[in-house]
């Protein structure tokens, strides 16, 4: 049994006008299936990707409150032009420079139109393949904690483990990392962006998500009613669903 992260969820108040930022930003193709719109690779919807984590952006009636998000996107560029290049055009979209407390560093922290934190990052080899997401990257107390759970949770490889954080991506060594940054002083707060989850075919959900159970995942009510997925948080607190299959 193992489970894949498909996509990030980020909830907005204009979803159309967030997706159609999120493409741009991207380089990708916003797609509106339903009520949500799906920001992708271009070329057609293609779900699940096999490569790329998309951003599934999902229609909430309320604002975002002021407390930093514990899950954002870190961009990735190729050089010091491109994130130059990337930052102005990011700008002229609607993005706006934000001070997280980041002090002097070579990437650019951002927020979107409706004030969702991101980076844009230097140029870095490790990025080099992983597409416009470098990385998605968790707030949190204790990185070896997220390691043991999220390790068994889904089926990617961990490539660093240590006090400050821990590193995974899919064992395929495509698409983008997942990091979880030791960040001291981060609030369990309700989840403004979070994973989405989706088992492989021949899998049952209900046996996946008993697991994450045993594994320290507890039962969240967002209020979503009676919905085909499965809403729970890992033993942080984070939001995260498991998917039905389709």
């Amino acid at each position: 049994m193992a489970l894949r992260p498909v996509h990030v969820i980020l909830k907005a108040l204009d979803a159309a006008a967030v997706g159609r930022f999120w493409a741009e930003a991207l380089g990708w193709s916003a797609y509106s299936p339903g009520v949500a719109t799906y920001v992708g690779p271009a070329g057609g919807l293609v779900w699940p990707h096999p490569v790329a984590v998309g951003v599934d952006v999902v229609p909430v009636p309320e604002p975002r409150n002021a407390a930093k998000n514990r899950l954002h996107l870190d961009l990735a560029t190729t050089s010091d032009s491109h994130q130059a290049e990337l930052v102005a055009r990011l700008k002229s979209l609607g993005a706006t420079p934000v001070d997280v407390g980041q002090g002097d560093v070579p990437w650019t922290v951002l927020a979107d139109t409706e004030g969702n934190e991101f980076c844009v990052l230097e140029p870095r080899e490790v990025y080099r393949d992983t597409g416009p997401i470098a990385r998605m990257v968790v707030d949190c107390a204790d990185p070896r904690a997220m390691a043991r759970f999220w390790g068994e949770a889904v089926d990617w490889s961990l490539h660093e483990v240590t006090g400050e954080r821990a590193v995974m991506r899919s064992a395929k060594g495509v698409g983008p990392y997942l990091e979880f940054l030791r960040t001291p002083g981060v609030r369990s707060v309700p989840d403004r962006v979070h994973l989405d989850l989706l088992p492989y075919p021949g899998d049952d959900k209900a046996a996946e998500v008993a697991r994450l159970r045993a594994l320290g995942a507890t039962d969240l009510d967002v209020g979503q009613g009676d919905v085909p997925w499965t809403c729970l948080a890992d033993p942080e607190g984070h939001e995260f669903c498991v998917l039905a299959l389709s």
